[in-house]
């Protein structure tokens, strides 16, 4: 019977998400898009190595777009690095290999190359030689089809690389004078005497966009219209796609709150990956919805062109039922004591903590009470219960931590979306901090969902 309760029929994860069930037919600004910042580097933003290696460990965990700082490098071959920092440098050339390479191993649905451009035009057609010779066919180089009104989908652009940049004006004759949309290496101070284009009118007017432009924000941007003009900035990114990018203070590779931007219907909200923690936790998790193919499709609200929403709603969001989530933690099992333990005694004092994560409205957390020095079947025997106004936006998380712990308290955790959650007795197979199964490390739950209006 434990056989049976530990086995994969009795897992949280609905099986129905383990292979691509939703619709990839919608244009590409309907769905939320796996996206990695600075994908070359493997630690801090100024001075640790960059590796052909990020991009690998991207795509292997279902990154779908990845970004490329291209450099002028010597002997005319192009470069990629942090500019103006001292990480380390790598060719331009591997970096293509090595995305060509993995780039449809763990999903068929398109790659996006965001290419930061600071090459001359030498080295920009060197550039353009690798793309073209390296991805061969895989390379999308149609041009852009004047009679279409919205993207095409991620079934058009199936086993497609697509590249995200910009190019100089065919009338350009100058050997030097880079082009690039976001420069994110560049000092403060150069950035304020940049004659830039101020990024609220796109979104307020976007009748002047066409529909293959889209639009960079840096998260402090981002969260400046996520809070100015939630509705505007919902209805902006159902045509438009918007990639958002960590603040360029963040030079210890830290992560924002990727939910507070998929909240406004942003698509490509890039985080740095080789950064373990919560918000990479809540990362993996929702990118699970869907397959892990990369690609999430928004929920009807935030696609449909009649529609009206804004995150910050408290009210009954039109034509979505609330659902009521209950949750019994029950006990675990075989928790380990945390890494680089600095704890009282010998064993744990385990507690659980349950996160919801999605529109504010949805926000909130519980804990159960702690289990003393019980590391190894802990019984917490605890129900909690919380209202999820919109269930297509949720994530929950379990958190496993040890009271008896000073300083970093962290045991395990699992991040699931509300959607895949199924009903009954379950067992968690609870993850690492770098997002790997614990062996034998399980919380045992049972679930009911309930709708708010009746009924189960």
């Amino acid at each position: 019977f434990t056989a049976y309760l530990l086995s994969e029929e009795c897992d949280l994860f609905d099986p129905e998400h383990l292979s691509v069930c939703q619709d990839m037919t919608h244009p590409l600004s309907h769905y939320f898009i796996a996206s990695s910042h600075n994908t070359y580097l493997l630690e801090d933003q100024l001075k640790g190595p960059s590796s052909v290696d990020g991009y690998i460990r991207a795509l292997q965990k279902g990154c779908r777009c990845v970004e490329l700082d291209c450099w002028d490098g010597p002997n005319d071959e192009p470069i990629i690095y942090h500019g103006h920092t001292l990480t380390s440098k790598i060719s331009f050339k591997s970096v293509i290999e090595a995305i060509n390479e993995h780039a449809f191993a763990y999903s068929e649905y398109p790659v996006i190359l965001a290419i930061e451009n600071h090459c001359t035009v030498k080295q920009q057609q060197t550039m353009a030689h690798y793309l073209k010779s390296i991805f061969g066919d895989r390379l999308f180089a149609s041009s852009v089809d004047i009679n279409r009104t919205t993207l095409p989908s991620p079934e058009f652009f199936k086993g497609k690389i697509l590249i995200k940049g910009k190019k100089l004006p065919s009338s350009n004759e100058s050997s030097e004078g880079y082009v690039t949309d976001e420069d994110e290496g560049a000092e403060p101070e150069k950035k304020k005497n940049q004659k830039r284009v101020s990024y609220v009118p796109f979104i307020l007017h976007t009748h002047a966009h066409k529909y293959w432009e889209m639009n960079s924000f840096s998260e402090s941007q981002a969260l400046k219209l996520a809070l100015s003009c939630p509705e505007e900035f919902v209805n902006h990114n159902k045509k438009f796609l918007s990639r958002v990018y960590p603040n360029g203070m963040r030079v210890d590779s830290s992560n924002y709150n990727p939910q507070d931007l998929w909240n406004c219907g942003c698509q490509m909200v890039a985080l740095n990956f080789q950064t373990a923690g919560l918000m990479m936790d809540l990362y993996h998790g929702w990118f699970q919805k869907n397959g892990a193919c990369g690609y999430i499709l928004k929920p009807a609200i935030m696609r449909e062109e009649i529609a009206y929403f804004s995150a910050n709603t408290r009210d009954v969001i039109p034509g979505v039922s609330p659902q009521i989530l209950h949750i019994k933690i029950i006990s675990g099992q075989n928790f380990p004591k945390p890494k680089g333990s600095a704890a009282k005694g010998d064993v744990t004092d385990p507690y659980i903590t349950i996160e919801v994560f999605g529109i504010p409205a949805d926000c909130s957390e519980e804990r159960t009470k702690t289990v003393p020095h019980n590391g190894y079947n802990p019984i917490f025997d605890e129900s909690f219960e919380f209202q999820i106004n919109l269930p297509e936006l949720a994530l929950v998380r379990f958190g496993v931590l040890d009271d008896d712990f000073i300083g970093d308290e962290f045991i395990g955790q699992y991040t699931i979306p509300f959607e895949c959650m199924m009903t009954g007795y379950r067992h968690i197979q609870l993850l690492s901090n770098t997002g790997n199964p614990m062996e034998n490390c399980t919380l045992f739950i049972h679930v009911a969902i309930t709708n708010k209006r009746g009924g189960g």
